[in-house]
């Protein structure tokens, strides 16, 4: 006699799949994970563009222009991604911190805040400091916020100021003070701690955004 199929080990299968998509206690969820590791690696592809156009073209060549592009492009994908962080971040817990040192946790608190607050600021500053229309990896364009009715309603009449004006400071906030040296700041001690908590104080830090 043929055997009864029974469903029940597959609806388990794919319960068990779908509560891994959560954060719980001890780990981090798939989602939070895939989120993560993307936002790193766009900030990667963010920075190896803008360098690349710096050290390695000259300036308004074709080359350049595609490298501008690039970076662009995966500004605004890091917007996005962040977007999509911060949303699943207000939705789901936190897991529970390995560390029962309260200012270990406290110093982590502020680094994560301080990360989301770079992740949030350096592409915001990068569109709106954007004079021109981005080719969002040359599949379709992306109006500038220069050339947005929101830019005329509220900083050309609203605030009386030109884009070179308005551009300024923005510049300054995504290039000098945030792009050559905090983010790297943050970034190294996020490493850097993420790697003490794995090597010296032998927890799952580490482990709870990769494999736990």
């Amino acid at each position: 006699m043929a055997r009864l199929f029974s469903p029940a080990p597959f609806v388990i299968r794919q319960l068990e799949k779908a509560v891994t998509l959560k954060n719980s206690a001890e780990n981090y969820g798939s989602v939070a994970k895939w989120l993560h590791w993307a936002t790193a690696v766009l900030f990667l592809a963010s920075y190896c563009a803008v360098y690349y156009r710096h050290w390695f073209t000259e300036n308004r060549t074709a080359e350049n222009i595609i490298a501008l592009q690039l970076h662009l492009s995966v500004g605004i994908s890091i917007g996005v991604v962040v977007f999509l962080r911060l949303l699943w971040r207000v939705s789901n817990r936190a897991p529970t911190p390995e560390s029962n040192n309260p200012l270990g946790n406290f110093m982590a608190r502020a680094g994560h805040i301080a990360l989301y607050a770079v992740m949030i600021i350096m592409p915001l500053t990068g569109y709106l400091g954007s004079g021109g229309s981005t080719n969002f990896f040359f599949l379709f364009e992306i109006p500038g916020f220069a050339d947005t009715p929101l830019f005329s309603l509220i900083v050309r009449d609203g605030l009386g100021m030109t884009f070179e004006a308005f551009e300024k400071p923005l510049d300054f906030i995504h290039k000098e003070i945030l792009g050559q040296w905090f983010a790297w700041i943050l970034i190294a001690g996020h490493i850097l701690a993420a790697l003490y908590h794995h090597y010296i104080l032998q927890d799952r830090t580490l482990q709870r955004m990769t494999t736990g």
